[in-house]
């Protein structure tokens, strides 16, 4: 799991050497130097002409500034999570010292209302980015080849994309959990590696386009589940252990009197206790709400046209995603017709479930929980009362539940690794 997960982190934010094209040679430099700002214009005016080459390269680098733009902010006001070092350095946060404090030694205060607007800006960029990604599927033969591993990234939202802030840095500070493979098998029989290799570029193609706008929308639908609800009172609650010093209104109780281990772990637990307690967040944008399920169903739609454009292939270069008759880059990973079966027929499946023909399990209920009349008719969203089944019972309803038959397709093929396939295959 570990392996593919490397690859998909890698290869889902950059790309890299372009093997034809003025504006895959621009933004292979762009990339490379961290300069994507200023390399977005000129890639935007050739996609107008036409260049299906330079509109893939205005998506990336839109995908590029969104998450600098999102970095930018988090920076600003502080932003900071503890113990986890790949985490912390996607989100720009205390590299290079004590990552549960913010890298920002002075933020910006942070209200409810500003955390909003934070999230709607990136949701706003992911849209943007959508959209020129689906420009980037319509037509063109062009292949770019990229070496993801030697992108550079804004990471701490500091203006500068310096040496240190690439893909391959994130990779490797995420220790064990990530693998980097070899293309081909090392001597002495090594096959695994954390360092860039001469063979870890993906050539980027007009599939591909498909396969980021559908992680747009994989990144869009709980910005927008969460917009579209009133979380203010898990704001007031527990936010403070994201912003610590950005003026939340429990900012300066972190560390309490001791009840029962110690001051900072028992402030901690508190904490939890009290983010559970408001995990009860009113409707407060039902177009939103509903937005998420058509977002949901998008990226189902978005998978089956990325096989379409896959399947249609007939060259081999370095696919990220490859059909049965390519190459997969992912070792041990082979893509059979079998696979791609299986993959379809859980999209279907999934389709069922988004549109209330197929019903989700309770474990409290006979009947089933109709996602669909959630989506269009939910006043709150209470997690707790949801699980323990009082918050579910407006959306029971008779019919086929969803269970390990349905879903026996893809149990059989993927087995314990689906969650590698769906990472990959999104």
């Amino acid at each position: 799991m570990g392996r593919v997960i490397g690859w998909a982190l890698a290869a889902a934010m950059l790309p890299g050497v372009a093997v034809a094209g003025e504006a895959g040679d621009a933004l292979v430099q762009h990339l490379y130097a961290g300069t994507s700002a200023e390399g977005f214009s000129g890639a935007a005016t050739a996609c107008e002409a036409g260049d299906s080459e330079a509109c893939f390269a205005e998506a990336m680098y839109s995908l590029v500034l969104a998450y600098e733009g999102l970095a930018e902010d988090l920076y600003r006001y502080g932003a900071a999570t503890p113990s986890v070092p790949a985490a912390a350095m996607l989100l720009g946060l205390g590299m290079g010292g004590d990552i549960s404090q913010p890298s920002n030694p002075d933020p910006e205060p942070l209200s409810y209302d500003q955390l909003r607007q934070m999230l709607e800006d990136f949701l706003a960029d992911l849209d943007q980015t959508r959209a020129a990604f689906l420009r980037a599927s319509e037509s063109g033969d062009y292949v770019i080849r990229i070496d993801p591993l030697k992108v550079r990234i804004d990471f701490d939202g500091d203006g500068v994309a310096g040496p240190g802030e690439t893909l391959d840095a994130l990779l490797n500070s995420a220790g064990e959990f990530v693998e980097i493979p070899t293309p081909d098998p090392a001597p002495g029989g090594k096959t695994k590696t954390k360092s860039p290799q001469p063979g870890s570029t993906v050539g980027f193609d007009r599939a591909d386009a498909f396969w980021f706008a559908g992680y747009t929308q994989i990144a869009g639908a709980p910005l927008d589940f969460i917009l579209a609800h009133d979380i203010s009172g898990f704001y007031d609650a527990y936010l403070h252990r994201a912003f610590p010093k950005a003026g939340l209104p429990m900012q300066d109780y972190s560390r309490g009197g001791t009840l029962m281990l110690d001051a900072e772990s028992d402030s901690a637990i508190a904490d939890i206790v009290a983010a559970i307690h408001k995990m009860s967040f009113p409707v407060v944008d039902r177009e939103r709400l509903s937005g998420v399920r058509e977002r949901l169903l998008e990226i189902t739609s978005l998978s089956r046209r990325n096989w379409d454009a896959i399947l249609a292939e007939t060259d081999d270069e370095r696919e990220l995603v490859p059909s049965p008759r390519q190459t997969s880059i992912i070792p041990e990973h082979a893509v059979t017709d079998e696979v791609v079966e299986a993959w379809l027929a859980t999209l279907d499946t999934l389709d069922t479930i988004l549109e209330g023909e197929l019903l989700l399990p309770h474990w409290r209920f006979r009947q089933g929980f109709d996602l669909k009349a959630f989506f269009e008719t939910a006043e709150e969203t209470d997690l707790v009362m949801l699980f323990a089944g009082h918050a579910a019972l407006p959306f029971l309803a008779d019919g086929p539940v969803a269970d390990a038959d349905s879903f026996a397709q893809g149990n059989r093929v993927f087995g314990d690794s689906w969650p590698n396939f769906v990472l990959w295959f999104n």
